[in-house]
């Protein structure tokens, strides 16, 4: 039923438009149900917004480890993974000598280090830590991130496009989807306890950590590294997909880690100079709903955006408490170590891919394929429904607002502070709804609304996001905007869907002109109220040119496009 209430003099949509720099804050939860619940919610949307919902086709793990070489006090090999089927992860097995047993593992993604997992400076040391933790007991992978090191020679690191978007196809998702792939490969391992099986990374690696731990319970204990921030939410498109952060942040997906042991470590020269006073306290807030405040610790030290000695042996000490059992952790210290050459590490020094490796053209076509296969099947429609609506982010909402006497009123969505601009028109019987692509008056003029007028039915005509009377200034030029706001079309699907819940009445007729017709057709496939659709899509037929020149919104044909929306709507 509507609600009376106060709609605001503008949308928030146009003059809130956060970015990767925005100072968030971290909700407040007061049950752990409420907290669990909402969990949930973010796991499906970080899957979404990575492409992995459904999750790509799991195969048999197929690995190359070679090239052994013994250390003092440990040994490195070199490995290939195949990830997705002609896509090949590079990386080096670090693994503790006199010790047996099933030991603790732990992954190790690396930032944007100049030579990625081989960075070896004063301000982070891959090979350091590596070397460091083997001896400690455990066993160790690092691996590339996308477009680094063995893995160059698939793509380069920092390649997004709005094509690739309609797919959810991006190194996002990619160095996420090779994260879940290194811990199956690590639970193959006989040496391996598949029950203690951690993570740490610093900058983009700390950033590759916490998403790691948020979709996967497998990570028992970990350590994001300079990263979790509330006013620098990470400025790489390995960092950042589209719809990855609407209405979230930073803090709240690395608190999906509770009630599991987790390290903060932070620097008062980067965007966690902050740490001790805003972000630990905020996600603290989740431990202590588990009751295991205990199990979330922070430090802080004094220097750049690092992954340095300091911060590494705190590290060492955290797991050595949490994972070792060590109750006197001053063992754990890092001791010299001799890195090797390039050549020791690198799996493809003096060697091609494995034959059938894909290029870039034809891993983004796989993509493409497997997308098509996985969404064919329409056995089940909530679950068609809500990929679809997870690629929108859009809700049904249990309350609209409602301003406004006689014919002119607005809409809005209690919390959203969104406002939706319409004209309604008295009359008896069935409810219809008209969306024209150049708003509410627009729609007045047509023939269908006025046939519906003359009929004396009720009618309801609105400006969809940006149209008619919407039409307002909103800043997309950030990078990352679509990683924090809905799209345009998006954002006209989800009033659509708005002033249905309004009328709040069965058999509604929801008509859509011109344009609008494809807003409608989605508006329907999304409504949890069946409607009578009239919408003439005339040449639009769901292809990537369409999507693109007529109705953007990033992840709409991972979600399965056109096809999934008329299946919903029949």
């Amino acid at each position: 039923m509507p609600l009376c209430a106060q709609v605001p003099a503008q949308d928030r949509r146009n003059t809130y438009v956060p970015n990767t720099d925005t100072h968030f804050q971290m909700r407040s939860y007061k049950t752990l149900a409420e907290w669990e619940a909402r969990k949930q919610q973010l796991r499906e949307r970080i899957l979404s917004a990575a492409g992995l919902l459904p999750m790509p086709e799991r195969g048999p793990m197929r690995a190359e480890v070679f090239g052994r070489v013994e250390g003092q006090g440990h040994t490195v090999e070199k490995v290939l993974l195949e990830t997705l089927p002609g896509f090949w992860l590079g990386g080096n097995l670090y693994r503790p000598t006199g010790k047996t047993g099933r030991l603790p593992a732990v992954l190790s993604p690396h930032g944007h280090w100049t030579y990625g997992r081989l960075e070896n400076s004063d301000v982070g040391s891959v090979p350091a830590r590596a070397i460091s933790l083997a001896r400690q007991g455990y066993v160790v992978l690092t691996y590339d991130m996308v477009g680094y090191n063995d893995t160059f020679s698939h793509t380069r690191h920092r390649f997004s496009g709005r094509r690739e978007q309609l797919w959810s196809f991006g190194v996002l998702g990619l160095q996420l989807w090779n994260s879940l792939r290194v811990v199956d490969f690590l639970e193959t391992l006989p040496d391996v306890d598949p029950k203690r099986i951690g993570a740490t990374g610093a900058s983009g690696g700390g950033t590759q950590t916490f998403l790691l731990s948020a979709v996967d319970d497998r990570i028992a204990f970990s350590a994001p590294v300079n990263m979790i921030s509330a006013i620098m939410q990470g400025g790489c498109v390995c960092e950042n997909a589209p719809n990855l952060r609407i209405g979230t942040n930073n803090m709240e997906i690395g608190a999906m880690m509770a009630p599991r042991p987790m390290l903060m470590v932070a620097a008062t020269g980067d965007w966690t100079r902050n740490t001790p006073r805003e972000e630990f306290p905020a996600v603290q807030s989740i431990y202590k709903l588990y009751g295991k405040p205990e199990n979330l610790e922070t430090v802080q030290f004094d220097a750049p955006h690092n992954y340095n000695r300091d911060s590494r042996e705190a590290v060492y000490s955290f797991f050595a408490r949490h994972v070792l059992g060590a109750k006197d952790t001053s063992a754990y210290r890092e001791r010299s170590v001799q890195i090797q050459t390039p050549d020791k590490l690198l799996a493809l020094h003096g060697r091609s891919l494995p034959e059938g490796a894909l290029t870039y053209d034809q891993l983004f076509e796989y993509w493409m394929k497997m997308s098509e296969r996985q969404s064919a099947d329409l056995s089940d429609r909530v679950k068609v429904r809500r990929r679809l609506a997870l690629a929108f982010m859009s809700e049904w909402p249990s309350k609209v607002l409602s301003q406004g006497d006689g014919e002119r009123i607005v809409l809005g969505r209690p919390g959203a502070d969104d406002r939706v601009p319409a004209i309604r028109i008295a009359g008896k019987g069935a409810p219809v709804v008209i969306v024209h692509p150049e708003g509410a008056e627009a729609a007045r003029r047509s023939a269908e609304a006025k046939k519906y007028i003359a009929a004396g039915r009720p009618v309801l005509l609105i400006d969809a996001f940006q149209t008619g009377s919407a039409v307002a200034p909103r800043d997309r030029s950030h990078q990352h905007f679509l990683t924090f706001n809905h799209s345009d079309d998006a954002n006209r699907v989800q009033d659509i869907l708005t002033a249905l819940a309004y009328l709040g009445q069965p058999d509604i007729r929801l008509v859509g002109l011109g344009k609008a017709a494809v807003w409608t057709l989605f508006a329907a496939a999304l409504a949890e109220r069946p409607v009578q659709l009239e919408a003439d899509l005339g040449s639009f037929r769901g292809t990537d040119d369409d999507y693109l020149r007529n109705f953007y919104v990033p992840g709409i044909q991972r979600a399965g496009g056109l096809k999934a929306a008329q299946y919903l709507v029949r």
